[in-house]
């Protein structure tokens, strides 16, 4: 659930970015090779790459049915070996990096600006910083762009290895954005080490900006608690979908500005639940509404569309405060429901259709919920039904209801006539 906040609010970002009319790359790596995998790898008997792409498959299942639309590159790190060797080959050149019987270390204090994102003077990571055994640093603050790796290595020119975490980032960045990229986003616990180490040894390499605008997300607490694995109580995404509709899953992901931290429970699921119901509904009255002669009342509503549109994009221009944007979302759905109490022009319905399917679009909700189909005989008794009520055949009406229950359709009764509806 941690990453499914990550990547359900850059996904916001890049469909927010869209709808403002930016060209916009989304590339999102892929991390198919470090020391969790192949620990997993071994534990399993199995080899490395069976283990990632059974991991990302589940992973696209999950962001399928989170809503995520797929970014434009989704690089691999496998398929990018040969551009993390040249960077670190640059780095070696500029003296950045030294190599030490096969693994190869990335000179943090040769880089003056270390430290600035994560805001830690140098003096203060030093003490904290600790030389593994086996390790051959010159520095305890140096990190790893290669490691020596026999069993399950790549040929490079310091012998069998595989790559560091951070060095596959700069590369897929580099490889696929260039040297300077408008915006990395990624979790607050990214911070430090990883971001502070693509920075420094992307930008010893290419003398360049590496990134304009850092954005990271706030963590998720479950029932106050911090959601961590010691503590046992994270939550996967398949699990939650179970019990819960993800897209009010991901409304309640959206209910905080992501800076902030969010507190999981059940009640506030719930509570998304419904307030995700009374925005579906008030799109379905608005598809349903009845069509009439234009009154100066529809030009009226047409008129205020901007003042609504405005407050959203408000809101998301201020550091995509997607709590304050669902704030306007939910007056603009209330005024909805008021105007399609009377028939409505067919350009105020349209008009007001467009600014809903915008919103809900950016925010990524009601997006597989569209009207569904039911069987033909389903709807024939239906509307057989709905004759039988209007002779005052109750008997015919009661016995229809039990036929469609048998069929596995329940009717609902409301002012805009009678629906099926799935048992």
């Amino acid at each position: 659930l941690g990453h499914a906040r990550c990547y359900i609010t850059w996904d916001v970002l890049y469909r927010y970015l869209k709808f403002k009319g930016y060209d916009v790359t989304y590339c999102r790596n892929v991390t198919d090779v470090d020391d969790k995998i192949l620990k997993k790898a071994e534990k399993e008997g199995k080899t490395p790459e069976e283990v990632s792409t059974f991991w990302y498959q589940r992973f696209s299942e999950s962001m399928k049915a989170l809503n995520n639309l797929k970014p434009d590159i989704e690089p691999f790190a496998t398929k990018t070996l040969g551009e993390m060797i040249s960077i670190v080959k640059d780095l070696i050149n500029k003296g950045y990096a030294y190599e030490a019987n096969g693994d190869v270390y990335f000179r943090v204090k040769k880089f003056p600006q270390y430290g600035y994102l994560s805001k830690q003077p140098i003096d203060q990571l030093e003490s904290g910083a600790r030389i593994e055994v086996g390790e051959q640093k010159e520095d305890p603050l140096d990190f790893a762009l290669w490691k020596k790796d026999e069993k399950f290595g790549y040929k490079s020119p310091w012998g069998v290895g595989r790559p560091g975490w951070h060095i596959e980032c700069s590369a897929m960045s580099r490889k696929y954005l260039g040297k300077t990229i408008d915006i990395h986003a990624g979790g607050a616990d990214l911070i430090f080490p990883h971001h502070e180490n693509e920075i420094a040894q992307s930008e010893a390499a290419t003398g360049k900006p590496f990134a304009r605008y850092w954005m990271h997300n706030g963590y998720i607490n479950v029932d106050n608690q911090k959601m961590s694995k010691s503590l046992g109580n994270f939550r996967l995404v398949r699990d939650i979908a179970q019990e819960f509709d993800l897209e009010a899953v991901r409304l309640f992901l959206l209910s905080a500005q992501y800076r902030n931290p969010i507190n999981f429970t059940r009640e506030l699921i719930e509570q998304a639940n419904t307030a995700l119901t009374r925005i579906r509904t008030a799109r379905e009255r608005l598809a349903e509404a009845k069509e009439g002669p234009a009154t100066a009342e529809d030009e009226s509503f047409i008129a205020s569309l901007a003042e609504h549109e405005k407050r959203f994009c408000d809101a998301m221009d201020d550091d995509l405060n997607t709590a304050d944007a669902l704030g306007a979302m939910f007056d603009y759905a209330r005024a909805v429901n008021t105007f399609v109490t009377e028939p409505r022009s067919k350009e105020a319905l349209e008009k007001a259709a467009k600014l809903f399917d915008d919103m809900t679009n950016v925010l990524g909700i009601l997006q597989h919920k569209k009207a569904e189909e039911f069987p033909k005989e389903a709807v024939a008794l239906l509307n057989e039904r709905a004759e039988a009520r209007k002779a005052k055949n109750w008997a015919r009406a009661d016995q229809i209801r039990e036929e469609l229950k048998a069929m596995g359709f329940a009717v609902e009764d409301s002012k805009e006539g009678a629906k099926l509806k799935r048992l």
